[in-house]
């Protein structure tokens, strides 16, 4: 089954273009760093599977971590591929894809969808202002650390808005990062090779049930 990170990535991650060169030592130390993020992507996501399959009560009354990312069951992960709201509402599917996203080299995009999502939610004037100048900062301004892929335009308005923040300082930014995850990274994620794992077993009793379902009527015809 092949994994979507090995297909061509070629896509609007606005850090793969910043980041991209196009002679052999840079295409070759860019693959190198793929392939590093690539094993570490895996090894973390098995760590999830394996430590948070059979949750617990945690020792001393603090919580575990890992707890946070309870292995969803096949019929769970399956339903990720019927919404991309469905994946960013599980914690353990958000966890994927986020990594996911790191291994794409645009691990940005779900960083500031998230960072949105928790500055729609304060109440506080003070905090919402340092947010909403955090937020710009990190993501929005020329040279970001973490600096998205949005029309100039849309930055310059963010840049005014900040001025006297409100909720909605961001809604647009949001909502075309959103669909800029929604219609490019999301679909591959749907192929990853570990995406797929997690479906298998669903498949797997699909096919016993036909198995049987035909030996039993084989039998049936046989008498």
């Amino acid at each position: 089954m092949q994994s979507a990170m090995f297909l061509a990535v070629q896509h609007d991650c606005g850090s793969m273009d910043k980041s991209a060169g196009s002679s052999p030592k840079s295409e070759e130390k860019r693959e190198k760093m793929k392939r590093t993020l690539l094993k570490d992507w895996k090894t973390r996501l098995s760590y999830f599977l394996q430590n948070s399959s059979s949750p617990g009560k945690p020792k001393n009354g603090k919580k575990s971590k890992q707890q946070t990312f309870i292995k969803p069951s096949p019929e769970e992960a399956q339903l990720w591929s019927e919404a991309f709201d469905e994946l960013l509402a599980s914690k353990y599917g958000l966890a994927a894809f986020r990594a996911f996203l790191k291994s794409e080299f645009c691990e940005e995009n779900i960083e500031f969808w998230l960072a949105c999502e928790d500055f729609k939610k304060t109440k506080s004037p003070q905090k919402l202002s340092s947010k909403a100048r955090k937020i710009y900062t990190d993501f929005i301004e020329k040279e970001a650390p973490k600096e998205i892929n949005i029309d100039f335009q849309t930055k310059s308005l963010i840049a005014q808005n900040i001025q006297e923040a409100t909720s909605g300082c961001f809604t647009t930014a949001q909502k075309r990062v959103y669909s800029l995850m929604e219609n490019n990274s999301y679909p591959r994620f749907l192929e990853s090779e570990f995406y797929q794992d997690l479906c298998v077993e669903v498949l797997m009793t699909a096919i016993i049930s036909t198995v049987i379902s035909c030996n039993t009527k084989t039998e049936m015809v046989s008498v």
